[in-house]
């Protein structure tokens, strides 16, 4: 089982694409919230998943649960809060599916999340456990965070971390990136965006191998820095590479991020020997770069998320690549009997 621990909240997303949140003529409302996102794609990809975290004592809260349990994520280690709200998101769609937020939580519930509700036996019955960094914002959030980091070590889970830097929501940009930095050096994986690696080292290049490299440590076994439509780079030990991307139709990137770390762990709590190994490591990549594909191409993070079937399919198709040339001569060929038959 993966845990996954963090944030769970609702995205409102434009209806209409390109608009300012103002100009928006209505909103789509959509469970998000990054780690749940994760446990969710794990879940719909085969895989057993939990979410630790806290929602409010409200119809929004009850609702996401639902979600939870609908896409057969474990749910015991969720929390409601009667004193705070759950937490709401505004995303603004830029025309190439990028997004900007708006949040809504001063404070929400999962800010409240504190060392009392943590479900230590759930914890110790995973073999990974998920994060970001958004709890780490405040307290008693970032105490009942480092709280699980200890007790999973204890219990010999794998510690996978994706940052999931949202700037907004830390007092300044000094503040993000230490507060990011704090936790660093315990993940085992860690995996950030290209703008994050940016971020993270002040204007360094993603593109470049040292950079990337500067951010490894002795306990971290896979680093994984994703490129959007490019794909991913990947750095272990032992070697380093890149894996490309899968070309779609871009309609909407929320949750894209989610559905390829949900993807890569689904592979690595099958066999974590997967890291030692780069051919399999690579088909793992291009299994997680496909499921972040296919989130791109509808609204939404977690009624994106893809299932094996559909990520099988699409993986299937990219590796046959002369199936679409034969498909396209075929169709010419029909073209040209069908004028000369007239």
């Amino acid at each position: 089982m993966v845990a996954c621990f963090g944030e769970l909240l609702i995205d409102f997303v434009p209806t209409i694409g390109g608009l300012s949140l103002a100009g928006a003529p209505a909103f789509k409302k959509a469970p998000g919230g990054a780690p749940a996102n994760v446990a969710c794609g794990i879940a719909k990809l085969g895989s057993t998943a939990a979410f630790l975290g806290k929602v409010g004592d409200d119809e929004f809260g009850y609702m996401l649960v639902d979600v939870l349990k609908d896409n057969n994520v474990e749910t015991k280690g969720v929390r409601f809060d009667p004193t705070a709200r759950t937490a709401l998101a505004f995303v603004t769609l830029q025309e190439n599916g990028e997004r900007e937020f708006m949040f809504y939580r001063n404070p929400s519930a999962d800010m409240r999340y504190s060392i009392a509700d943590i479900d230590v036996d759930l914890i110790q019955k995973a073999k990974i456990i998920h994060y970001g960094s958004i709890s780490l914002i405040t307290e008693p959030s970032r105490s009942a965070h480092m709280e699980i980091l200890k007790i999973a070590k204890k219990a010999g889970l794998v510690l996978s971390y994706d940052p999931n830097l949202r700037l907004p929501l830390w007092p300044s940009a000094e503040a993000a990136r230490q507060g990011i930095k704090t936790i660093w050096d315990q993940a085992e994986i860690i995996k950030v965006s290209d703008e994050e690696v940016t971020f993270l080292t002040n204007g360094g290049d993603p593109n470049n191998d040292a950079i990337n490299m500067a951010m490894f440590h002795s306990k971290l076994r896979l680093l994984l820095v994703t490129t959007g439509p490019d794909g991913c780079r990947y750095y272990t030990k032992n070697f380093k590479g890149t894996v490309p991307g899968v070309k779609v139709n871009v309609v909407d990137t929320t949750g894209a991020g989610d559905a390829f770390c949900a993807g890569y762990l689904t592979k690595l709590v099958e066999d974590m020997k997967i890291i030692e190994n780069e051919q399999k490591l690579r088909d793992a990549l291009k299994f997680a770069c496909v499921c972040g594909a296919i989130t791109t191409t509808e609204r939404g993070a977690i009624p994106a998320l893809p299932d094996r079937p559909t990520v099988m399919k699409l993986l299937e198709s990219q590796n046959h690549p002369l199936t679409n040339s034969f498909i396209a001569l075929f169709l010419s060929l029909m073209k040209c009997l069908w004028q000369k038959a007239r």
